[in-house]
């Protein structure tokens, strides 16, 4: 750890920000001491009981039937272009949101309804695109998942859509773009949906984003994972990134000046690091993220013990523990007692893990400093790391987890088993099976929209990889990993019950039927399996794949068509349908180049 402090900090004997926050982050305030704090809720709504959610708990109310309707709208209007920035000290053009990197962060209340209308201004090149918003259930607004080619079109370049949907369940989430690996490239922030606490705090210091960072743009990595040259196929990452923050020793970049044919501008290092204050004897809430590309995170803080609260949008029994493993796309609410004295400076780090069962990586370790109160806040902390004795590539043991809301496991109606595998296919191009079938997206027949009239079977698509389930109460998957790499699983439109993971075969053991974990996304191990399961109460056409960028770009994917019979009855507004013939009048003119699976 001490070399690889060394090399981030390219030598220095005090910390520097050698960069200003616009050049390094844009309009963002993430990482900066500016960043605001978060209140306990919005205020400027109705107030029952004290809560703008009234009496409901996380203890005694089941939030996927009964959460509450404020009547609150939240409006945020966003502009995305691309832009330059150096998160890490290296130039480089990005996607940013209103000039943001991160991207701008959503607050609202549990039940408010929260409206972003977005203005697609991409260009050189144009690019359509969408935006989904992690683990929100879209219930009575499937329409607004933002998954091109499924639930809508994408949005052609020049061209606005607003999207509306209600906050039914809270805690912390993101937004990212569902266009190819478009999120890669910057498209993405953190989202706030204020709930009841379970567990008590001083300060809610907000999102802390953790990602894995790709100096090469997006699709020049696509091209390279969906070619033929098998040394493409699995990218390393050339940084790790706390709030979209980190040094980069510059003299391992072949052209520190500028190479404009590879996108780069100049390189600083020492361009500066996120930063955070504690108060001796308070209490923190952090919103911890990951919004890597690829990689799996291991968050830990140097001399500090942290209580988990939250494992996406699930309340938990508390508990201790020194590191958070998150895979792509997991959360983890965390409490930090600040046990340190008013004089101490901390590391806070993120390391990514290593190994055949992850995605490779050139700098592993991200740093951030808690400096206390009376810190010499340039002073280069001297904190010993966590010792990390967890698994590389998996969640801490599901039995750990114990959701506040008791939820027993019921007789599935259906259980559906799928395969996990990659092949080289004739041509030289690897490409990623969900039961030997590998997924493509047509950006302009969602399968939503389709499923809407009544063609529910898409018999000339067997790439849209749909698994129809009918009228059935509840559904049950069983995946088995064929493959040597871990992956982390997603399910829209539902959090899923994780009944049991592990490597090797399943044994039928349940772990905690009475009450198990409960995530949206949940890593399956390498050449292992994963026993899912939830109701069947969504109607709608739900995405089903791997989170790794680079993995759903090569076709990780299935669909789970539910209640087609009451997807009729979905009021699907004219909007979406505009935005399809928009699409298909841009498409007309303009050869899209759909290079992996869309998605």
């Amino acid at each position: 750890m001490v070399s690889s402090i060394t090399q981030l900090l390219h030598n220095a004997t005090v910390l520097v920000n050698a960069l200003s926050q616009a050049k390094t982050n844009g309009a963002s305030l993430l990482g900066t001491r500016q960043a605001p704090k978060l209140p306990p809720f919005l205020t400027n709504n109705p107030i029952i009981n004290g809560f703008p959610w009234g009496s409901l708990s996380a203890s005694n109310t089941n939030p996927y039937t009964s959460s509450p309707n404020t009547g609150v709208v939240r409006s945020y209007d966003w502009t995305i272009a691309r832009g330059t920035v150096a998160p890490d000290g290296l130039e480089r053009s990005m996607l940013l949101v209103n000039g943001q990197y991160p991207g701008p962060t959503i607050e609202a209340n549990w039940g408010d309804t929260i409206q972003v209308t977005v203005h697609n201004q991409i260009a050189d090149p144009a690019e359509g695109t969408t935006m989904h918003w992690h683990g929100l259930l879209q219930q009575y607004s499937q329409w607004e998942d933002g998954v091109p080619g499924i639930s809508q079109c994408p949005l052609p370049p020049g061209s606005s859509f607003t999207y509306s949907f209600k906050a039914t369940l809270y805690g912390t989430t993101w937004y990212h773009s569902h266009y190819s690996s478009q999120y890669a490239g910057g498209l993405w922030g953190p989202i706030v949906v204020h709930g009841p606490n379970s567990v008590q705090y001083d300060v809610d210091l907000g999102p802390v984003t953790l990602n894995d960072y790709y100096h090469s743009d997006y699709f020049s990595i696509v091209t390279g994972i969906t070619g033929t040259d098998g040394t493409r196929f699995r990218p390393a990452s050339d940084n790790n990134l706390i709030n979209g923050k980190n040094n980069l020793d510059c003299s391992t970049i072949a052209n520190v000046t500028a190479d404009p044919a590879a996108g780069w501008g100049t390189c600083t290092s020492n361009a500066g690091l996120s930063t955070f204050q504690f108060t001796s004897g308070k209490r923190y809430r952090l919103r911890l993220i990951n919004t890597s590309a690829a990689g799996i995170q291991k968050f830990s803080i140097d001399n500090h013990t942290m209580t988990i609260i939250a494992n996406d949008f699930t309340p938990l029994q508390p508990y201790d523990t020194d590191i958070v493993t998150l895979g792509v796309g997991q959360r983890t609410d965390v409490v930090v007692r600040a046990t340190g004295q008013p004089s101490d400076s901390y590391w806070m780090r993120s390391t990514l893990s290593s190994g055949e069962c992850t995605e490779p990586g050139t700098q592993l370790s991200a740093l951030a400093t808690i400096h206390y109160q009376s810190a010499n806040v340039s002073a280069v902390p001297s904190s010993i790391a966590q010792a990390d004795d967890t698994s590389p590539c998996a969640n801490e043991p599901l039995g750990s987890a114990i959701p506040l809301y008791s939820m027993a496991v019921t007789t599935p109606a259906t259980t559906i088993d799928i395969d996990v595998n990659f092949v080289i296919n004739s041509t030289g191009h690897l490409t990623w099976t969900m039961n030997n079938s590998t997924f493509r997206v047509d950006y302009n027949s969602p399968l939503l929209l389709l499923a809407k009239t009544g063609n529910d079977s898409y018999p000339y698509s067997p790439q849209y990889n749909v698994y129809n389930t009918n009228s059935s109460s509840s559904i049950r998957v069983r995946v088995k990993n064929l493959t040597p790499t871990s992956h982390p699983m997603h399910l829209h439109g539902h959090t899923m019950q994780i009944l049991a993971e592990g490597t090797g075969d399943w044994d039928g053991t349940i772990t905690s039927p009475s009450n198990p974990n409960r995530r949206d996304v949940q890593l399956l191990q390498a050449n292992g399996y994963l026993i899912l399961q939830w109701s069947s109460d969504n109607p709608g056409v739900w995405p089903f794949h791997c989170h790794i960028a680079w993995h759903v770009s090569g076709g990780l994917h299935v669909n789970f068509l539910e209640r087609p019979a009451d997807i009729d009855h979905l009021a699907i507004p004219s909007t979406t349908y505009q935005l399809c013939r928009d699409w298909a009048a841009y498409t007309g003119t303009t050869v899209v180049d759909q290079i992996d699976s869309g998605l």
